[in-house]
């Protein structure tokens, strides 16, 4: 953990000494102008995205009983505590803090960590394509008379491409996932036999979330929820625009043109870091605001500032209640989740390897019984 996250806080750090260098040599930033943005911002439009982004989180612990259902039945109600710590903890501890969530469903429960770290690869999967069908759907909307139109047009295709290729890379894991992860261990171990390990360590979790899909009607289920999710982190997204009603660029922004804002937003939390990612995803979110719609740099600030609060930091206050009832300490759970994490990759790989063995120690065996059923064929 401390070498990684040393790592990570260096690119931080770089990246965070890169925005203030831009701001202050430049760009004409008018902090004056950006204070008075905050001070004239909706509230009731906020506080309409953060009630948005709430909503998403008990849909996350409704989704998470549909995946736990075949093994156990567990009601979605006891499972919105580990949705908002969780996310809580990443919120203040950047991505290191990922795996915390599933940890926590594993204790509640009573089930193995490795089984609810491969329910979170599949649900990170379904949350990327669904997002990815929300992002090309409402692209396929934009007017052509907008600015920008074709880079819309290509975003959504891209997006659009992409679920494609997720669907296809489930299936065929779902039908071979030991193939695949054989396939990946071989391709990338001569350059790094730890990475080809944890790679097919994660394809084989992937491989064992989508077996616990039992049925069509519960992947229904499944794919319902996640798009109703993202559809309403989406309005967070546009209440967030709305909200500053003295600048039209955002003021009249519409759905389908929000869509890139949430791709900026996605693409810039991949590397979220204590603190730091704080920063870094407000700059990455005002770049695009700037880029893509025309609002002044000040404007555009201000919105990323809150739209962080929004879609991020609002989940820390009942997450640290939550915390606190259940009598957990966040970085102490961060940091047992992770080595948790690791301990589920290393079982993973090695239940994997013994399956392999077993069925290759079964073939004589089976070679044996079908020269039984020619030498002595039945009546």
């Amino acid at each position: 953990m401390n070498k990684r996250s040393g790592v990570s806080w260096l690119v931080g750090v770089l990246a965070l000494v890169a925005i203030v260098v831009l701001f202050q040599y430049k760009v004409q930033f008018d902090w004056a102008m950006f204070w008075q943005q905050l001070r004239h911002v909706a509230v009731g439009h906020v506080l309409a995205g953060i009630a948005l982004i709430y909503a998403t989180y008990w849909l996350r612990a409704v989704r998470w009983s549909v995946f736990l259902a075949p093994t156990k039945k567990v009601s979605a109600g006891s499972l919105v505590g580990s949705q908002f710590i969780g996310f809580s903890a990443v919120a203040l501890f950047g991505r290191l803090a990922d795996l915390t969530r599933p940890y926590l469903v594993a204790r509640r429960v009573g089930l193995p960590v490795s089984s609810q770290v491969a329910m979170y690869t599949i649900e990170r999967m379904f949350d990327l394509g669904s997002a990815a069908v929300i992002f090309s759907g409402a692209l396929a909307f934009t007017p052509k008379d907008l600015p920008h139109h074709e880079l819309f047009v290509r975003a959504g295709l891209a997006s659009l491409a992409a679920t494609l290729l997720i669907a296809v890379f489930a299936g065929v894991v779902r039908v071979a996932g030991g193939a695949v992860a054989g396939f990946a261990r071989g391709a990338l171990g001569t350059l790094s036999k730890p990475v080809a390990e944890s790679i097919a360590a994660k394809i084989i979790g992937f491989r064992d979330g989508l077996n616990v899909i039992a049925s069509k009607r519960d992947f229904g289920v499944v794919v319902l929820l996640s798009l109703v999710m993202w559809g309403m982190i989406g309005g967070a997204y546009l209440e967030t625009a709305h909200a500053f009603v003295t600048t039209p660029e955002l003021a009249g922004l519409t759905y389908s043109r929000t869509m890139l804002l949430l791709a900026a937003s996605i693409g810039g939390s991949l590397l979220q870091l204590p603190i730091i990612g704080w920063f870094t995803q407000i700059a990455v979110t005002a770049a695009a605001m700037h880029a893509f719609y025309g609002a002044p740099i000040e404007v555009a600030t201000a919105c990323g500032a809150v739209l962080l609060v929004v879609t991020s930091l609002c989940i820390i206050p009942p997450g640290l209640v939550y915390a606190r009832v259940e009598h957990v300490s966040l970085k102490k759970v961060t940091e047992e989740s992770e080595a948790a994490g690791k301990e589920a990759e290393g079982a993973v790989v090695e239940t994997e390897g013994k399956r392999q063995v077993s069925d290759e120690s079964d073939i004589p065996l089976q070679q044996e019984r079908r020269r039984e059923k020619k030498a002595y064929p039945r009546g």
